[in-house]
């Protein structure tokens, strides 16, 4: 079933089609999302659901067996999802957008890409990057990895760590970074979850979007092949980062999700001490009012970049700053929206039985996904002093 706040923006049949079925798995997810965050437990279950709804092959280009959505349709469906449960679609959405990335910029040799996608429509793979080390932090700050790849004859010799490698748990793939030891450069290796070497250690035990299972990816003289090495295709030139779209629809989930919640509270809660439910007290209405306003804000401006990415293909590249500003305002929205609910709802919010509290922790965590605030504060302040 549609909502009014989907109905703002879905545009085609197809919109509406993806949107009635994660609507379905949503639901089913909201009623899983109290357990496995208490238990910080990877959320196999939905994964499941997902594959059989034919999910993981969403973003596949349609001549290699996926369904090719666009950017715009993806963002509906991860904010459809997030509702039910953040860390089942912010993980989802780090595969669905690789395929996006990968589909749109080629930067992998195509054979290696057609090889990769039909893994997923054929086999169902999930594939994801693990590019964070805690020594050099988030990559986009332009840290080295310590990460090593040295060559062996034809072949490879990977070490290192990797942290907050999402989907750890369920991963057939990593894309991992690593600094080439021969020319000093950075490299990308598409490894097997089976080669030897390959090891999970679970780290992750966190305040927020815990059932992401984000641990530690250790990689001990990890030997591959000379095709492992993906980024090859070097005449590709790097263009802004549509597909990261998926992380402020995330958090714009939870925010909805919170918002319906508090805006539920309101009209059945009647303190003996009024008359009326609290929808009544002007107080709460201009709380409501106030989250709509953001969240209308923040959806108009992050679905209107949507389009553009999708529409304006010949402006793509100068596209970075605008990206990261959407980042920036629906992530704080965001933020602000969960808080608004909880002051709706009052003490009843923080207790761990209701889902407020989780969606507070949760939230949170849009903070810390690229690109940072700071990193797109800069890019704002360096495109007006370049003007």
């Amino acid at each position: 079933m549609m909502t009014m706040l989907d109905e703002q923006f879905v545009k085609t049949a197809e919109q509406e089609q993806w949107l009635k079925k994660a609507s379905v798995l949503s639901g089913l997810f909201y009623e899983r999302a109290e357990r496995h965050d208490r238990e910080a437990s990877f959320p196999f279950d939905n994964f499941a659901d997902l594959k059989n709804e034919g999910f993981y092959s969403l973003t596949i280009p349609k001549s290699l067996g996926g369904h090719e959505i666009d950017l715009y349709t993806f963002l509906l469906i991860q904010e459809k999802i997030a509702q039910g449960d953040a860390p089942t679609a912010l993980s989802i959405g780090w595969h669905l957008g690789l395929f996006i990335n990968l589909r749109e910029s080629m930067k992998w040799e195509k054979t290696t890409f057609e090889k990769m996608a039909k893994e997923v429509t054929q086999s169902q793979k999930l594939i994801n990057s693990a590019a964070t080390e805690a020594g050099t932090g988030s990559p986009a700050r332009g840290g080295k990895p310590e990460t090593t790849a040295v060559k062996q004859g034809e072949d490879w010799l990977i070490n290192g760590r990797k942290i907050f490698t999402s989907l750890a748990p369920i991963l057939d793939y990593f894309i991992i970074t690593a600094t080439v030891e021969e020319s000093g450069e950075v490299g990308e290796f598409l490894i097997p979850r089976e080669t030897k070497g390959v090891s999970i250690e679970e780290t992750w035990n966190t305040m927020g979007m815990r059932g992401t299972r984000s641990d530690d990816l250790i990689l001990d003289n990890v030997a591959v092949p000379k095709e492992a090495l993906v980024n090859g295709n070097r005449n590709k030139k790097a263009m802004a980062q549509g597909w990261l779209l998926h992380i402020p629809a995330c958090y714009l989930g939870v925010a909805i999700a919170a918002r319906n919640y508090a805006v539920d509270f309101a009209k059945n809660y009647h303190p003996n001490s009024l008359p009326h439910p609290i929808k009544e007290v002007p107080e709460v209405r201009r709380k409501v009012a106030e989250m709509d306003m953001k969240l209308f804000t923040a959806r108009q401006v992050m679905y209107s970049a949507a389009k553009k990415w999708d529409d304006e293909k010949d402006k793509r590249e100068g596209l970075s700053t605008e990206l990261a500003a959407v980042k920036y305002i629906a992530t704080n929205a965001a933020i602000e929206v969960v808080d608004l609910a909880m002051r709706i709802v009052g003490g009843q919010s923080l207790f761990q039985s209701k889902p407020l509290e989780r969606f507070y922790r949760d939230v949170r965590a849009g903070l810390h996904n690229p690109p940072s605030d700071d990193i797109a504060l800069k890019l704002m302040a360096d495109k007006a002093f370049e003007e």
